[in-house]
């Protein structure tokens, strides 16, 4: 479910969600068919090619419409730097390195600095998924970081394998036909209703497997890691730090256990769980995200002034899932559904700054019956195009093979229906997003081993109610690693540094300038340092987003946008 807003909204993952595989730049040389780049399997060392990157693509229905369209305001983000862009060729199978080659997109904003003492090398970047792309967050991360500790770090993005620029894209569906709203319940409410929802799974995942035999046995977190590794080679680099968000933590985790004598610096932001992969953190999601949207009906009923849909959380509650009801009989334009309101709402999980515009599309749908900005909402926030079910094949590819998920769809129904007594928010939707798995074509592998003590300081840095990476999973990361540091902020949004909250920024680019900034391991669990969390969204009556609002910037940047 990380990768799920992806989809939703263009994120997070997503663990799990979800963001879009559409890019600022790729090679001018890759998009005209020739050969450019490095080539890890027989080159050895030799440098990268770096070259211009071609002209940006362009997607309907992502966030970044979201803050441009329909006269929203879009948040200010630092100016953008000069980027460069290459490729890595890398074995499709490390068992053969000679064997058959795939190319992975990278991109570079330099430092300033020369290459001395004061020159800290490079500063890899992943947003998370799996299956998100990384070209876009390299430059916010190179724009947003402090001018001193930029220009001392030249900053790297890349498309793991299967994503976005990289050779081969994995596209399994039609994604106009196969995202045609609306779509079925996620929740069903017969059994025709669950039947009709397997078949879907089921024919998605015999999709993939159709069409992707091939690449299926090699799409695994361990491959991506060795890929981060062939990056660090193709650069001609001893030692590498790297920041991940999301499930860019569980890469960087893994890297750290597989290569640590490679890492210079380790920054982990909204830490995924190593012992939950895969099935069990999707539940423990489930109840996260139940509980981020009570946080925002609370909000809600809070401004009831504004919003006129109660003054308490049951009222707001009921109001809510009486408006899903109803969109099953009638969708709203014709457009959204009851999946696609989840879709919708789903963003409010990953960022509390969607929450006035969310809560406005709701009140004038429930008070007036006005459907116009639910529809709009929709359309801004949910991307269902080319580039999301390039997101959703790449997630499926690498969650259904890195650990065993049940076969039996008994057990699944049974878990869900057990969470949904409880948590009713995500617990269908989520199964349903991640039904396929019951179906993959792959066997799935044993997850690898996490954790070392041959590492500089680590830094963890999670938000105490995060829907997506809950914060029990940063304590047992924390665990892990016994150089880990925990900087926590008592927010809920998806992604924290470089997103607005001054003081987890300052502990961020303190540890970039010198690892021993980093604070102090405390004795007990954790955490070992707390920061001040960001005041809430002020409500708004129409649909609109704060401008200049930082977190809105860093999740376009972690959506690829």
């Amino acid at each position: 479910m990380l990768a799920r807003v992806k989809r939703v909204v263009g994120v997070i993952a997503s663990v799990p969600v979800l963001v879009s595989a559409l890019l600022t730049g790729v090679p001018q040389a890759e998009a005209a068919g020739l050969e450019a780049g490095f080539d890890v399997g027989s080159a050895g060392g030799r440098g990268l090619i770096w070259g211009p990157c071609a002209a940006p693509g362009s997607s309907a229905g992502a966030l970044g419409s979201v803050l441009s369209g329909i006269g929203l305001s879009r948040p200010a983000e630092p100016s953008q730097p000069a980027v460069e862009c290459a490729t890595v060729r890398v074995p499709l199978d490390y068992a053969e390195p000679e064997g058959q080659q795939i190319k992975l997109a990278v991109n570079r904003i330099r430092g300033s600095v020369s290459r001395d003492a004061n020159h800290l090398g490079v500063l890899l970047v992943n947003p998370g998924g799996p299956g998100a792309s990384g070209l876009r967050l390299a430059e916010y991360v190179a724009s947003a970081l402090p001018a001193d500790v930029a220009a001392r770090y030249d900053v790297i993005g890349f498309d793991p394998r299967g994503v976005g620029a990289s050779t081969p894209s994995m596209t399994c569906v039609d994604a106009e036909r196969y995202y045609a709203p609306p779509r079925l319940d996620s929740v069903p409410r017969s059994p025709a209703d669950e039947t009709a929802l397997l078949a879907r799974a089921q024919q998605y995942a015999q999709a993939c497997g159709d069409h992707w035999g091939w690449f299926l046995p090699y799409l695994t977190t361990e491959n991506a890691v060795r890929d981060m590794d062939a990056i660090r080679q193709a650069l001609g680099e001893d030692k590498i730090s790297y920041l991940g968000y999301s499930y860019g933590t569980y890469l960087g985790s893994v890297y750290a256990t597989m290569f640590p004598a490679h890492v210079r610096r380790l920054v982990l932001d909204s830490v995924v769980d190593p012992g939950d992969v895969w099935y069990d953190a999707n539940i423990n999601q489930d109840y996260a995200f139940d509980r981020r949207h009570r946080d925002f009906l609370a909000w809600v009923a809070k401004n009831d002034a504004i919003y006129r849909l109660g003054t308490s959380s049951q009222d707001v509650s009921f109001a809510w899932y009486a408006m899903r009801d109803r969109l099953g009989r009638r969708p709203a334009g014709d457009v959204v559904g009851p999946s696609e309101l989840d879709d919708t709402y789903t963003v409010g999980g990953y960022t509390d700054n969607v929450w006035p515009t969310l809560a406005a599309a709701f009140s004038a749908y429930v008070r007036n019956g006005d459907t116009a900005p639910l529809v709009q909402a929709y359309r801004d926030i949910a991307d269902n195009g080319p580039g999301a079910e390039n997101g959703y094949a790449v997630y499926l590819g690498i969650q259904c093979h890195d650990a065993p998920w049940p076969r039996d769809w008994d057990r699944w129904r049974r878990d869900t229906t057990r969470v949904a007594a409880h948590a009713p928010f995500m617990a269908w939707p989520n199964a349903v997003y991640n039904a396929p798995c019951a179906f993959w074509p792959e066997h799935a592998l044993t997850p690898p081993h996490v954790g070392s003590a041959d590492l500089p300081p680590v830094l963890l840095i999670q938000s105490r109610h995060d829907a997506a990476t809950p914060y029990p999973g940063a304590l047992d990361v924390r665990g892990l690693f016994p150089t880990a540091r925990l900087v926590t902020e008592p927010g809920g949004n998806h992604g924290v540094s470089l997103g607005g909250n001054a003081c987890v920024d300052r502990y961020l680019a303190d540890y970039l300038r010198d690892a021993l900034a980093a604070p102090r391991r405390l004795a007990a669990r954790g955490p070992d340092a707390v920061c001040p969390g960001l005041p809430e969204p002020r409500p708004a009556a129409r649909m609109a987003y704060g401008s200049g609002d930082r977190h809105l910037a860093l999740t376009r940047a972690l959506l690829g946008r």
